[in-house]
């Protein structure tokens, strides 16, 4: 049999691809890899279509997979303390599981989501053109319900060879560091902000909340306050940073809901998105202003790592 089985679940293993595109007039949200460049590097190690479904882990949590054959993965992403029969197993490359062997991923040691790819991806199925499990829609994952693995799942794969590769010197994983700086480009709003907000939201250390999700993440710092008490309903994009009554940004995120009607002072880029995803609470984070053209020639440089 080809395949492993779940032996204890964690608390949020989800199936993942790049997510569900052009829907959002039907309010269907985006999903897919909140650490977008970490799930790519993971489907590069083995050849696989980028677009490929593999399983995003969270936190760890004792999740367990035991191997019924002779298999291998590649894991990229945050360090969660995996084991493979008890003996640790780095991050950042290319494994074989052997029949009856187990891997487990017990607490974060660096950053908050690692990604295991499978050959030629995970075998979900596919709703709305995506794999990507969403819990809030109740679509994706392996009962396409949007629910995390649990005990007794089974797991299964397209491919069989792979090509093993290793990932290139010097290449930047959005793994956090004591500090992080994330790239922001103003939004349209950002007007209706006063001189000494815009001066607060980039010259200040703000903090990642225990509040945080793949819908939003809160940041917590001395509040900004917008000259707007609400505005017509409008749709968002990844990233965008809105500011609640109480001051306090929520940057959202993959999850997030297609419309909403908080001001927004803008947006980060894609890649502060997939680094922000690896931020546990408690991380110290500052916004960094950029123009939309260096975001957007900073993204197109991301994209052709894997031209």
């Amino acid at each position: 049999m080809q395949g492993l089985r779940v032996i204890q679940a964690g608390p949020l293993a989800l199936v993942q691809d790049t997510g569900r595109f052009g829907l959002n007039h039907l309010g269907i949200t985006q999903g897919g890899a909140a650490d977008w460049i970490s799930y790519r590097w993971a489907n590069w190690l083995l050849g696989n279509d980028p677009h490929s479904a593999a399983l995003e882990i969270v936190m760890g949590g004792n999740l367990t997979l035991e191997a019924e054959c002779e298999v291998t993965l590649a894991l990229v992403g945050a360090d969660l303390d995996a084991r493979l029969d008890d003996a640790p197993l780095a991050a950042q490359g290319t494994f074989t599981l052997a029949p009856g062997q187990r891997l487990c991923f017990r607490q974060p040691k660096g950053g908050l989501r690692t990604y295991l790819a499978f050959p030629g991806g995970l075998d979900a199925p596919k709703t709305l053109g995506s794999r990507a499990c969403t819990a809030r829609e109740k679509i994706g994952g392996l009962a396409d319900d949007g629910t995390p693995l649990k005990a007794g799942d089974r797991l299964t794969w397209f491919g069989g060879e792979s090509t093993h590769r290793t990932l290139p010197r010097g290449i930047q994983l959005p793994l956090p560091s004591t500090e992080c700086t994330l790239p922001f480009v103003l939004g349209a709003q950002a007007s209706h902000f006063a001189g000494r907000n815009l001066y607060q939201a980039f010259n200040q250390v703000w903090t990642v909340d225990q509040r945080a999700d793949r819908m939003g993440i809160r940041l917590t710092g001395t509040p900004l306050q917008s000259a707007l008490s609400g505005i017509v309903s409008e749709g968002i994009p990844l990233g965008a940073v809105q500011i609640p009554p109480d001051g306090q940004p929520i940057v959202l995120m993959n999850d997030r809901q297609t419309i909403g009607g908080y001001p927004r002072i803008g947006a980060l880029t894609p890649s502060a998105c997939a680094r922000l995803a690896q931020c546990l609470p408690g991380t110290k984070v500052r916004l960094a202003p950029v123009s939309a053209t260096q975001a957007q020639l900073l993204h197109r440089r991301q994209l052709g790592v894997w031209a």
